[in-house]
């Protein structure tokens, strides 16, 4: 098929040098394909070759404790995607003898991998013509075949994986799946597609129907719910600074954290419902002090709007494994999320700065 032959010559010609094309190792293919969900390439860089020099081969990694895991992922977000990754080779060294699963029914049990992450690593490492569909490969195939399907309905997804099946190359199916997903990356993009530098523009019906820009059909999603939350800097005599880990199981499982509260409005102001928080939660009299800053940060349903507040810690605190004080120099040892990663950032070491 001339599609695809068109494709995979500009692939070979035009594919960007990243870290993770070095070989078809299937471990360095799994990580950089988990990190690549939800974030952009240049931002995956510095993290993929940090979390590679520290577990270069999948027994480091399956060998490592979770604490390990969190802090080389710390920054990436999504935490539950590296939870996953963890278990998953863990049972890949237990049952498969330290070797990535090379077959569809297989690699599809393990946690976190989806149809997508399946089929990037059968096609990539093992060439195994698998569909690999992600938003990028939905878009360039929605504008060549002129699809109007909404690509935010998860049937439309298993439609594409049809079509993909049905037109992927099996004598390369490599170069086919990474060059539909850098087309769609380069220049087959959202907005303005680079319709006149594309190597397939003669197979595209959306181009030639003057289209293009109109595809793909994708439904606007809700909203994200605002979450108004109040967080505490609190300090002691001796320059130490309170921080306790999150529950096992949620959000942001395990991770560490200044105390905070979600608010409830109108019932009292922030820095009551934060006191009497501290009181319930560690049974801790603190008086919240001065406002020191705001921090967002989005989720995909919802966004926390941090107030956070400074305060002084005066009596002595009994630390547990959930409960910490913490010099600033200590808290290079222990995984916060970006926020609470902001937040000391704004609150402890600028303020330290001053």
């Amino acid at each position: 098929m001339q599609f695809q032959n068109d494709l995979i010559d500009w692939f070979e010609r035009e594919q960007r040098d990243l870290p993770w094309r070095i070989n078809k190792d299937p471990y360095r293919v799994w990580v950089s394909e988990i990190m690549l969900q939800q974030t952009r390439v240049e931002a995956v860089k510095p993290y993929y070759k940090n979390f590679m020099e520290k577990f270069p081969a999948l027994e480091d990694l399956a060998n490592a404790n979770e604490d390990e895991v969190l802090k080389a992922w710390e920054g990436l977000g999504y935490y539950s995607r590296v939870r996953n990754l963890h278990a998953a080779v863990k049972e890949v060294k237990e049952n498969y003898g330290s070797k990535v699963p090379d077959t569809p029914e297989e690699i599809g049990k393990l946690k976190g991998v989806g149809p997508y992450t399946k089929g990037a690593i059968l096609s990539i490492a093992y060439g195994i013509p698998e569909p690999a569909v992600d938003g990028n490969v939905m878009r360039v195939m929605s504008r060549i075949l002129s699809i109007w399907d909404d690509i935010a309905k998860p049937k439309t997804r298993k439609l594409f994986e049809d079509i993909i099946r049905e037109v992927i190359s099996h004598e390369n199916p490599s170069y086919f799946n990474q060059g539909l997903m850098e087309l769609g990356a380069l220049i087959c993009i959202p907005k303005n597609p680079a319709c006149l530098l594309c190597p397939v523009r003669q197979h595209c019906r959306a181009f030639h129907e003057s289209v293009q820009k109109e595809l793909p059909v994708k439904s606007k999603a809700k909203d994200p719910k605002i979450v108004p939350i109040a967080a505490g800097v609190f300090r002691t005599k001796d320059g130490k600074y309170l921080v306790n880990k999150r529950p096992s199981t949620g959000l942001l499982a395990n991770m560490w954290e200044f105390p905070n509260v979600e608010v409830q409005e109108g019932v009292s102001s922030h820095k009551q419902q934060l006191a009497y928080y501290l009181k319930e939660q560690f049974g801790i009299s603190i008086r919240v002090g001065e406002y020191a800053a705001a921090v967002q940060h989005g989720f995909t349903h919802r966004t926390w709007d941090i107030f956070v507040f400074y305060g002084t810690i005066e009596e002595d605190i009994a630390e547990t494994d959930t409960l910490k004080l913490l010099s600033k120099e200590e808290f290079e040892q222990y995984t916060f999320s970006r926020s609470h990663k902001k937040i000391f950032e704004e609150c402890v070491l600028q303020s330290s700065l001053l």
